[in-house]
């Protein structure tokens, strides 16, 4: 099990770029999971276009694939960490992405990118998400093991690669054994490795990013209310099942939630969601609106 403690690792996070927990859980747990994603691996053709690799294999939507993502996708560590990293940022984070990656022998490196780049905000100014890679073979430089280039958040992040071959020399290899997990931010300069061996390397990114933004992968459409009411309430929640004050994501002015209760009324009167701070300036307000319609 690993040995430091949330805050230790998110320090790590915020410094490097990214950082790496030796023995989040049991090599057992991880080989389960690979066995529940295996037959729909096998199936799945590779991926059409350079960016995904044409050599890869990607699969989506994992927590109704898989019983055992929810162990790895809610891992507390893991959850304590983020919350660490983009809290500050928004009253509630939720799941980004979940999916299976393969790549096979012969892919070259990915193309080195910076994920925040999935939205057009302010670079530098927030974090807006964490990627979470979860090995199910050992990670190698030589399988094909992550790319990250250390510092590479804090080097003016809103910068994009130059044409060219970039530099894989200034990167390095997050290699890792199965029960490992590495953990990078948004803003950090990360890439797949090249296969250059005769063996598939095979493992799962999970990221969690600000509440307030789209997320990459519709979790509304993914989990709909029929699968979505069989999570946890914590696990329906990261998957978009809430609410993001001040009354972001709602169905008819009410949380989402209720779909998977059967509580949403089909005349139900909308209902405030704000922040503490907002309540408190808006309840200020009607007092003295109040009062002054008395007087």
């Amino acid at each position: 099990m690993a040995e430091r403690d949330a805050a230790s690792y998110a320090a790590e996070l915020n410094e490097r770029g990214y950082c790496i927990v030796r023995g989040a859980v049991t090599g057992g747990l991880v080989e389960t999971l690979r066995g529940e994603l295996q037959p729909r691996m096998d199936v799945t053709p590779m991926c059409d276009g350079d960016f995904y690799g044409r050599r890869t294999k990607r699969v989506g939507g994992l927590l109704k694939r898989a019983p055992h993502a929810s162990d790895f996708i809610a891992h507390r560590l893991v959850l304590d960490i983020v919350d660490a990293i983009l809290a500050p940022h928004c009253d509630r984070w939720m799941l980004n992405l979940t999916q299976a990656i393969e790549i096979h022998p012969g892919q070259f490196e990915q193309f080195p990118h910076r994920d925040q780049d999935l939205w057009r905000g302010n670079p530098g100014k927030a974090e807006y998400l964490v990627n979470v890679m979860w090995p199910f073979t050992d990670y190698t430089r030589e399988n094909g093991a992550t790319l990250v280039w250390p510092g590479s958040h804090r080097v003016d992040p809103g910068a994009q690669i130059p044409d060219g071959m970039p530099d894989f020399d200034s990167a390095i290899a997050a290699e890792m054994a199965p029960g490992d997990v590495l953990l990078f931010l948004g803003s950090t300069l990360h890439g797949g490795g090249a296969n250059r061996t005769n063996a598939v390397r095979s493992g799962m990114i999970v990221s969690y990013c600000l509440g307030w933004l789209l997320p990459y992968e519709n979790p509304w459409l993914t989990y709909p209310p029929e699968i979505a009411r069989h999570f946890s309430p914590e696990l329906a929640a990261l998957v978009g099942y809430q609410q993001h004050r001040p009354n972001l994501g709602n169905v008819d002015g009410r949380c989402p939630s209720l779909l998977l209760r059967g509580e949403l009324q089909e005349f139900g009167a909308a209902a405030d969601n704000l922040t503490a701070e907002q309540s408190a300036g808006l309840a200020a307000y009607v007092g003295a609106m109040t009062q002054q319609a008395a007087a």
